[in-house]
């Protein structure tokens, strides 16, 4: 028995580096086991985005009637915490506790706000969906109530990913760190995947009550995903927190980080790139509902389909980047692909395809997994060993600044058309469709800014900075 144990251990040892992407970022003193079960906290936050992004706004929009502008504007609350992501990084850098952990609790104070918000949020919507016992309610508890809810699962999922990130460069080599971050968000998209899967089958047939039941599970369900991944994995420095060193000023290392070479002209890509490949997101679903006639469970699959983009592109991804392929040449082609993507989804519209809408998402999905690892990586090793945190913090808020502005940009422009007199050529598509032609424009201008950053590098390699080796 143990013999065969043996056999079929080492038979999925190396299967694993050939199928899942980022396996070889496993080492002696980070096992793949601990590595994948630290990764747990990136699907929580992969489940909580399924269930903002994709199942409750087609939800508030279509079946609660809620206007699509104060659902984005809802959804782009977190907004608010997303700048703070490289402070909460590099304050997580220079924590002490007694304990003697720096991670541990800034991810704890994360998990409780994802719960919290979840926990309020089953009543708000309760009001909002008109319940008989909820009926007394004023509107606004129930508005009021979800933009709460909205922001602490937000401002939870910021600062979970942020620190989790953080620790898992930690207990990884500097030479496997790229790898590691990049499995973390290979598990992300797992995470999505899985979870619009899930809440597809739980609301196959739609109900109010089983929407609060699928929220309340949401929220235990993340507090157990989270403690699992946090358990025995950071270890207790005593000594740093009886002697704590001196703490360094984020602003003078946050100039010496964008100080850089070509750093901000990075961030501007990030951003741009990542508003054309983000406006879609709270408007994907609605648009399935309302213009090709697709149900709820059906709509909440779509999810799961760019969820499956995404694996695709970090998986090419991965195996490019382990060539020397210069990350940002990787990044621009990511941003290509997404001018297809949403050819595809608008031709969607007056062809009633589901069929074109479902291709055009795996393609989008694609082309952002391209974009976001290429950027992630390129940040990653343009900065100094010193700064990698920080450099993690700096391309989450701007990433997550740029999708809460595309969100809360998007949700307008449709309700804007939507209130104008024409009804317009296209239907019920018409106020889809100029956000969707909106993000080609940032995806080609995000080519534009990216180009002197890539131009004469044709062969696709990458030079490192001093001290640092690409990832094998």
């Amino acid at each position: 028995m143990n013999r065969l144990k043996q056999t079929a251990v080492r038979t999925l040892s190396g299967l694993a580096p050939r199928f899942l992407p980022f396996a070889d970022a496993a080492s002696d003193d980070l096992p793949l086991g601990r590595l994948l079960r630290l990764s747990l906290f990136q699907v929580s936050v992969g489940m909580a985005l399924v269930l903002l992004v994709g199942t409750l706004n087609r939800v508030m929009i279509v079946e609660l009637a809620v206007p699509a502008s104060l659902v984005a504007i809802m959804l782009a609350l977190p907004l608010v915490f997303a700048p703070f992501r490289a402070l909460i990084g590099f304050r997580s850098d220079i924590h002490t506790s007694a304990l003697g952990w720096r991670r541990v609790p800034y991810i704890w104070k994360g998990t409780m706000l994802q719960f919290g918000g979840f926990a309020i949020m089953p009543f708000a919507l309760l009001v909002l969906s008109g319940y008989a016992e909820a009926a007394d309610a004023p509107a606004w508890i129930g508005l009021g109530g979800a933009a709460i809810a909205f922001l602490l699962v937000g401002a939870g999922v910021h600062m979970v990913q942020t620190v989790g990130l953080a620790l898992a460069t930690d207990l990884a080599p500097p030479e496997a760190q790229p790898r590691v971050v990049g499995l973390m968000y290979v598990m992300l998209l797992a995470g999505m995947g899985v979870s619009a899967l899930v809440f597809g089958w739980l609301l196959h047939d739609y109900t109010p009550g089983k929407l609060i039941r699928v929220v309340q599970g949401a929220a235990v369900v993340t507090i157990i995903l989270n403690v699992l991944a946090l358990w025995k994995q950071e270890p207790r420095d005593r000594k740093r927190a009886m002697a704590p060193a001196v703490k360094p000023d984020f602003g003078e290392s946050w100039r010496a980080f964008v100080a850089g070479h070509q750093v901000r002209r990075r961030l501007v890509v990030i951003a741009l790139g990542t508003m054309g490949f983000g406006m879609a997101e709270v408007l994907l679903e609605p648009f399935g509902g309302q213009v090709l006639g697709m149900s709820v469970a059906d709509t909440t699959k779509l999810t799961a389909v760019f969820a499956v983009g995404g694996l695709i592109g970090f998986a090419l991804a991965s195996r490019v980047l382990s060539r020397s392929y210069d990350p940002m040449l990787l990044a621009g082609h990511g941003a290509l692909a997404g001018l297809p993507a949403f050819a595809a989804i608008i031709i969607a519209a007056p062809g009633n395809s589901p069929a074109l809408l479902v291709a055009g998402i795996v393609l989008l999905g694609f082309g952002a997994g391209l974009f976001g690892h290429g950027t992630l990586t390129a940040t990653m090793r343009a900065a100094p060993r010193e700064q990698v945190g920080l450099a993690l913090g700096a391309w989450g808020a701007v990433q997550a600044t740029a999708a809460g502005l595309a969100i809360s940009i998007g949700g307008i422009i449709r309700d804007v058309i939507v209130a104008m007199p024409v009804t317009g050529t296209y239907g019920a598509a018409t106020p889809y469709l100029p956000v969707f032609v909106l993000e080609m424009v940032f995806l080609l201008l995000a080519l534009a800014v990216l180009y002197p950053l890539v131009a004469g590098k044709s062969a696709g390699k990458t030079t490192l900075p001093a001290g640092r080796t690409a990832a094998r």
